[in-house]
């Protein structure tokens, strides 16, 4: 079990900023690949992003890439996704997830099938 907690969510204006962090627990997760999904009301769970054990892989999906970063920091056990130029449509419940599967693709890890374990959600809300 990799326990997954989701901060930093929060009620923002169209326009705005926001960084989300997931902090892991335990001594491995550094051999943990992790991603970002979202999931709007009414909508199924969408990827967000990916990053890779050593960050060297790293994967966007379109409607987000150029306005977040996912990034992680192996020495705090944390993860995290800024989001800048923030849009009504990104209003949703934020997840992080974990996998210690590795994929020779990393756009592999944009299925929500490639992780094992999840968090609770974090609530973005952009108003308009």
């Amino acid at each position: 079990q990799v326990p997954l907690v989701e901060s930093g969510g929060g009620l923002v204006q169209a326009g705005d900023s926001l960084r989300l962090s997931c902090a892991a627990s335990g001594r491995t997760f550094s051999t943990y690949a992790m991603g970002w999904f979202r999931q709007a009301p009414g909508k199924e769970r969408e990827f967000v992003a990916a990053i890779s054990r050593s960050s060297g892989g790293i994967y966007y999906a379109d409607s987000v890439k150029g306005r977040f970063t996912i990034s992680r920091d192996n020495a705090k056990n944390t993860v995290y996704l800024q989001m800048n130029s923030l849009k009504p449509e990104d209003t949703a419940v934020y997840y992080c997830a974990a996998t210690p599967r590795t994929f020779p693709i990393i756009r592999s890890y944009s299925g929500e099938y490639a992780y094992d374990y999840w968090g609770q959600g974090t609530q973005v809300t952009v108003s308009p």
